[in-house]
């Protein structure tokens, strides 16, 4: 067997590797924003009513947390000459390419009382590709590196694409560019048709994001290909793992335990935090400006990016993950309040900002004229600016930590399963947070929107602040507390960590004396 490139037991990866690697989760990111306005999908092509369509959400989402044990099994199991992590890329790639062109171009084309029925065939193939994908983010952590303090640089890069894809060009391309596109009007500008209910809004979002992915998805691929090696899996050696081990896992590995609790009720509370009605009802109906969310998401993008990658970089790299997490937490808690407080004693719709049409408008000089800006609205930004660093930092650093719990169970057991890890870790995040959806579509319907949900043109009452407070802020302020409280009980300080690295190159010192 080759020697892997180590040092003291160390082995660790090129920047440009991991930088690339990152690009896989936001491959499959890219994909579940295309899939966030799913439920206006089912409502205005398929012919669903806005509870159903909730409900399908969430539905959906627990076969996806099915799916995941079985992959995961999967990837354990395979050791292939393309690797272990690589070929679930590739196939999940395509599925979801193929997959998500069916949805959203063939759907309307089905007889109405079919689609249905053939919307949820064709999902649930959908979600198999998805799985597939996800499962490497996390699986392969551990093989590209083992330093304690090069692995938060991923939560870094995937820090930084995320917040520039999720939460600014995307944002930005579709309220600034789709919604006037699709958007049909009659001669007096009344919108007659929102271009949420539109199918070619949803058929042009499937090239374009689907295009986007695949290329993030080669890249990854690329930044695997040099670790995706048995030598960097593990000990080392091929230890074979069956469903008696899974159970094992599940019932001692503390650090799994822990880390599945929080970051499944952090991931429910962000989702319904971030859920497309959500978004729609606070800038489109609460500011009277749904074109405000662009200008927000372009503005703030670069901020939060530089808090993140200072709270990652300083608080993880020397503290540890664990203390990042819990200090993102804090954060995000102090912040969110002050928001709450902002937007219910304040005057929102007083929120004067730029109008961002463009990623470039944020650069340019008249953006940041005091006279295009509103006293409400710069409190408004920087609050949100500081509550989504540190909610980034929390958000972005649980990832590598699988990684960590993946290398505890070798310390604890001497078994090397990736896959198990990424999948239950994946499992419960996707049963649990798939309420969300529901959860506001409920909450909707409690008062008066039973048929469709809220679009940018509803009018404000009184009911529809609240139940948009209760999912922006409310629900991730559950959800930090569960936080905090889980990592009272994760056992996997920086100290821990390092004394794990230090056995396990022990064990494969020992492994190479005796060959």
């Amino acid at each position: 067997m080759k020697k892997p490139l180590e040092e003291n037991g160390i082995h660790r990866a090129k920047l440009w590797e991991i930088g690339f690697y990152a690009l896989n989760n936001t491959s499959t990111n890219i994909y579940m924003m295309l899939m966030s306005y799913i439920s206006y999908y089912l409502i205005g092509i398929v012919g669903v009513g806005a509870v159903l369509a909730g409900s399908f959400v969430t539905i959906m989402r627990i076969w996806d947390g099915v799916t995941d044990p079985f992959v995961g099994y999967f990837v354990d199991k395979t050791n292939s000459k393309f690797g272990k992590n690589r070929p679930f890329i590739v196939i999940g790639q395509i599925i979801l390419f193929a997959s998500s062109f069916v949805l959203f171009n063939v759907t309307p084309s089905i007889p109405k009382a079919g689609r249905f029925p053939f919307f949820i065939a064709i999902y649930m193939i959908y979600i198999i590709g998805y799985t597939c994908q996800c499962v490497v983010t996390k699986s392969a952590q551990s093989c590209l590196t083992n330093d304690p303090k090069q692995r938060p640089i991923f939560a870094m890069f995937d820090s930084v694409y995320n917040i520039l894809a999720m939460s600014m060009i995307i944002p930005v391309y579709i309220s600034g560019t789709l919604i006037p596109k699709f958007n049909v009007t009659d001669k007096a500008g009344n919108v007659t048709l929102s271009a949420f209910y539109n199918p070619e809004m949803f058929h042009h979002l499937q090239l374009v994001f689907g295009g986007i992915a695949a290329v993030f998805a080669v890249l990854a691929i690329i930044g695997l290909w040099r670790k995706d090696r048995q030598e960097y899996f593990g000990t080392g050696e091929t230890v074979k793992v069956g469903f008696k081990d899974y159970i094992d896992v599940l019932a001692h590995n503390r650090a799994i335990q822990m880390l599945v609790a929080s970051a499944s009720s952090d991931k429910l509370s962000n989702s319904m935090a971030t859920n497309a009605t959500i978004m729609i009802t606070l800038f489109g109906v609460i500011c009277g400006n749904y074109a405000l969310y662009g200008s927000v998401s372009a503005i703030t993008s670069i901020p939060i990016c530089i808090l993140s990658i200072l709270g990652m970089g300083v608080i993880a790299r020397n503290l540890g993950q664990k203390k990042a997490l819990v200090i993102g937490t804090a954060g995000s808690i102090i912040f969110a309040l002050g928001l709450f407080l902002l937007m219910y004693l304040g005057d929102p719709t007083s929120m004067k900002l730029p109008v961002v049409s463009g990623i470039m408008g944020v650069f340019k000089g008249s953006t940041w004229s005091l006279e295009n800006w509103s006293l409400y609205g710069i409190i408004f930004m920087l609050l949100y600016i500081l509550m989504r660093g540190f909610m980034n930092v929390a958000g972005s650093i649980v990832i590598p930590m699988t990684a960590d719990c993946a290398d505890y169970e070798v310390y604890r057991s001497g078994k090397y399963v990736p896959g198990l890890m990424g999948t239950l870790f994946s499992c419960v995040d996707k049963i649990i947070s798939s309420l969300a959806a529901t959860f506001v579509a409920v909450m909707f319907a409690a008062i008066g929107f039973k048929k469709e949900l809220p679009v940018e043109s509803t009018p404000y009452s009184d009911g529809i602040f609240w139940v948009t407070m209760a999912c922006f802020i409310g629900a991730p302020l559950i959800g930090w507390i569960i936080n905090l409280i889980a990592m009272k009980f994760y056992p996997l300080t920086k100290e821990k960590m390092e004394e794990i690295q230090e056995e396990i190159a022990a064990i494969k010192a020992k492994a190479m004396e005796q060959k």
